[in-house]
């Protein structure tokens, strides 16, 4: 993975990436099926990853409805906060559960800038407890996986107490990591896009 990179690595730097690894997985994270996880890490640590956007804040709200035949049914509805190229930008998403929600909320605020997510879609969505000692309470792991029109699979690993929060911390590094592969460079500041999508 780090020949993947193409840096050169000096002894030290693995070792500090080794030793960074470690303390992340006691944390709960789970880079053996996360490998895009593991490999923006390293790329974070390396300093080789661009910055594509920066978030403020979110927000997800999820609400139980009925439909005329009486049935119940939930929409989520997420607002996401960030910034990109200089400006802000607030995109706003409705979804049948808060992770798609999310998930199509910040598409909409990305997609003007960064045309290369157009063909990349959540294919699978796992969520697990770190340690059940917490109940309720428990670290969530949260697996993302993703693919793209060319047919490359990866992995996203995110870990919180509020499983909202793992989620996106895993799409995040899902978009990093598509962006990051296909080489697209950082938004400009220069490009005139629409503040709100």
């Amino acid at each position: 993975m780090l020949d993947r990179i193409g840096v050169g690595l000096r002894p030290d730097d693995v070792t500090r990436l080794l030793s960074l690894i470690r303390v992340r997985e006691a944390e709960g994270r789970d880079y053996d099926v996360a490998d895009a996880s593991l490999e923006l890490l390293a790329r974070r640590e390396l300093r080789v990853v661009s910055d594509y956007f920066m978030l403020h804040s979110f927000r997800v709200m999820t609400e139980r409805r009925w439909n005329s035949g009486g049935e119940p049914f939930t929409v989520s509805e997420a607002t996401v906060k960030i910034e990109v190229a200089g400006q802000r930008v607030i995109g706003v998403s409705e979804g049948s559960g808060p992770v798609h929600a999310i998930d199509a909320a910040l598409r909409k605020a990305l997609l003007p800038y960064y045309d290369a997510l157009t063909d990349m879609i959540l294919t699978d969505f796992r969520v697990g407890i770190v340690d059940s000692r917490d109940g309720a309470a428990a670290v969530t792991r949260v697996l993302v996986e993703s693919v793209d029109g060319a047919g490359n699979r990866w992995t996203t690993v995110g870990i919180s107490p509020n499983v909202i929060d793992a989620s996106f911390e895993a799409l995040h590094d899902a978009i990093l990591y598509k962006l990051s592969r296909d080489n697209v460079g950082p938004a400009e500041a220069s490009d005139q896009r629409l503040s709100r999508a």
